[in-house]
């Protein structure tokens, strides 16, 4: 059985249609690449999956129960973790603290019951030494492993990832990759929405193409980057 099933999902504001009949599944384990020119309905089909945005019609299923109703912070708590492409931190609690809260709220326990974990997820995304630095004061690429670290905090057994790894030098997209690596290795389920291919690819096993809110192509990533439609589309190369 799939972890997360999408059937059929479609959303649209006014005559704009964001999602058109969005149909995949992923499976336990799996990772998954979403890419698609700007405006092609990335991050709303992640808004679509966490809630943030109601469907318009289409299922959405997470470990075989319908979650297409309930609210974004249920979906949390039944483990859709996710980050956002623009970091936005409580600048003026520290670093520790934010993956605190993170944690008591993806779990609704006291805050003293997930310290530990918290503690263990700033090492495992390299920010251990700034654990007790306001969130503010950090660089654009700590700010990104706070936001990975954030989403880990709620214990996901999906993760979201959304152009995490935008705006980031080759080195720190390459230490990036090697800490999502490591989170995918342990079991956790990754769909992963990304322009650095190359960093996209190095993890995922599958790569879906949106274009206008529509799939039109999911499969090998070598096969979709070769694919005619997708050179043309995706990469604006006229074959």
């Amino acid at each position: 059985m799939p972890i997360l099933s999408l059937s059929n999902v479609t959303k649209s504001f006014g005559a704009l249609k964001v999602a058109q009949a969005i149909s995949f599944d992923l499976e336990q384990g799996e990772a998954l690449g979403i890419i698609g020119p700007n405006g092609a309905g990335k991050s709303t089909l992640f808004n679509l999956i966490t809630g943030n945005i109601a469907v318009d019609s289409g299922r959405i299923d997470l470990e075989g129960r319908d979650i297409t109703r309930m609210s974004a912070e249920k979906r949390c708590l039944m483990g859709l973790g996710r980050s956002f492409q623009i970091p936005q931190p409580f600048e003026k609690l520290t670093v520790f603290e934010n993956l605190v809260v993170a944690g008591a709220f993806g779990s609704r326990v006291a805050e003293d019951h997930v310290t530990e974990a918290c503690a263990e997820i700033l090492v495992d995304t390299g920010l251990i030494h700034r654990a007790n630095d306001l969130a503010g004061s950090l660089t654009l690429l700590q700010r990104k492993r706070l936001e990975l670290a954030r989403a880990l905090a709620t214990n996901p057994k999906v993760l979201l990832l959304d152009e995490i790894a935008g705006g980031l030098t080759e080195a720190e997209c390459q230490s990036l990759v090697e800490t999502i690596r490591a989170i995918h290795a342990r079991g956790v389920s990754i769909i992963w929405i990304e322009h650095v291919l190359h960093a996209l690819n190095s993890v995922v096993s599958r790569l879906l193409v949106l274009d206008f809110g529509k799939v039109i192509g999911l499969g090998d990533p070598e096969a979709i980057i070769a694919s005619r439609e997708v050179r043309e589309i995706y990469l604006g190369i006229e074959i």
